[in-house]
């Protein structure tokens, strides 16, 4: 068995990975608003719109770092067919 197969499940993985916390994301802010204007009389919506951006910003960094990971894999991805076909040219 090649390398090949194990480097598509493992990019494979990853981009599952950030895809599930993408969606995570966005199922968390669906309900946030960008910019909203409260009297003193709604204290309950503020601080349903404080938890929304407290829990988006607890998974930012992983979706980061898992980006970072697509990144990296997709690097080595290309990397090795590009090397694959200079060994062709041998």
């Amino acid at each position: 068995m090649g390398y090949a197969p194990v480097i598509w499940s493992v990019w494979g993985t990853f981009i599952v990975l950030f895809l599930i916390i993408k969606l995570y994301i966005s199922r968390l802010g669906r309900d946030e608003e960008d910019q909203i204007f409260l009297g003193d009389g709604f204290e309950h919506e503020k601080s349903a719109q404080a938890s929304i951006v407290a829990k988006i910003n607890k998974v930012q960094p992983y979706q980061k770092l898992a980006l970072y990971f697509v990144i990296g894999m997709t690097a080595v991805v290309v990397v090795y067919y590009v090397i694959d076909i200079f060994h062709q040219f041998d």
